[in-house]
């Protein structure tokens, strides 16, 4: 143990060494210094004759890590990839992710948290009780980025929940003014922001590419998958196949939201009773306890001689 020990930290000096001689001496550093005195243009230009003058994140890391991904993809079952494809699109693409990077963050996750446990275990006597809790963190790594993407998609259903009102109201009011549907829309996207702008900007993207306009609608309610935002498609393509007018089936979808926003506030506030009670039982409660009965439970074990 004491040999494993000395080499770990060896090992780590070693590399803390080389990565500090690497940042300071390294090529790579030397090259940027003499790039940023050129243009982007000259800049560029170097990097396609000359790989090498390249960063080394692009010539090295991002290589690396797209094998790795492309790897872990192809080890994955089909079903779960469209599955996982479906889940990503319903969280809006957080930061460009796509689902070989999930998969590869997956494995990266499990195989840094089974490296700490290997290593706390090297340091200490392993026990049943250990060997469970490294088996649970490490099926926790692997969970993991599963729950930040649920939070992920929870989160922008909300946030289209709770834009979808005052976007409708906008929306009613730039129709009865006399712009077209497709117009206020258009209007609309380039004056607002969140992910309801984002997923209407990209059904009219659809719609100017030859996409049919129910069509790109429903690929909208498929993306998000908000009951209220199903309805007002729903609405919205029952008024273009049978002819009714835009502005009046508007002005109800606008009504009918805003009534459902006040609908879920109530019931937001309703559970707060309940949400409440866990946090005084937990926290509250034992310290009140403490300092009621406390001094009572002194006094008894002075009185009887306990104490």
């Amino acid at each position: 143990m004491d040999y494993l020990v000395a080499a770990l930290v060896f090992v780590a000096t070693a590399l803390l060494a080389l990565l500090a001689l690497s940042a300071v001496f390294s090529d790579e550093r030397v090259v940027a210094r003499r790039l940023s005195g050129l243009t982007a243009y000259e800049s560029g230009q170097a990097a396609d004759a000359n790989p090498v003058l390249l960063p080394f994140r692009d010539r090295i890391l991002t290589p690396a890590g797209q094998r790795i991904a492309n790897f872990a993809v192809s080890a994955a079952p089909v079903g779960y990839r469209a599955r996982l494809g479906h889940r990503i699109v319903r969280a809006g693409s957080p930061r460009g992710i796509t689902v070989a990077r999930f998969v590869s963050a997956k494995i990266l996750t499990v195989l840094g948290v089974a490296a700490l446990c290997a290593a706390s275990a090297a340091f200490s006597t392993p026990s049943p009780v250990m060997w469970l809790v490294g088996l649970l963190l490490v099926v926790g790594g692997f969970f993991l980025p599963d729950l930040w993407l649920t939070n992920a998609i929870t989160n922008r259903q909300s946030k289209i929940r709770r834009e979808l009102p005052d976007f409708l109201d906008m929306l009613t009011i730039s129709v009865e003014a006399g712009l077209g549907f497709d117009a206020a829309i258009a209007k609309l996207v380039r004056t607002t922001s969140g992910p309801l702008a984002q997923e209407f900007a990209r059904m009219l993207q659809q719609v100017q590419v030859g996409v049919d306009r129910v069509t790109a609608l429903r690929g909208m309610s498929e993306r998000t998958e908000v009951p209220e935002l199903d309805a007002f498609i729903s609405s919205i393509i029952q008024a273009e196949t049978f002819g009714i007018s835009i502005a009046n089936v508007l002005r109800t979808q606008a009504q009918e939201m805003r009534l459902k926003r006040r609908q879920f506030a109530e019931e937001r506030a309703q559970k707060v009773p309940v949400k409440i009670v866990f946090p005084i039982v937990l926290c509250i409660l034992p310290a009140t306890m403490i300092v009621i009965l406390g001094p009572a439970i002194v006094s008894i074990g002075t009185a009887f001689g306990l104490l």
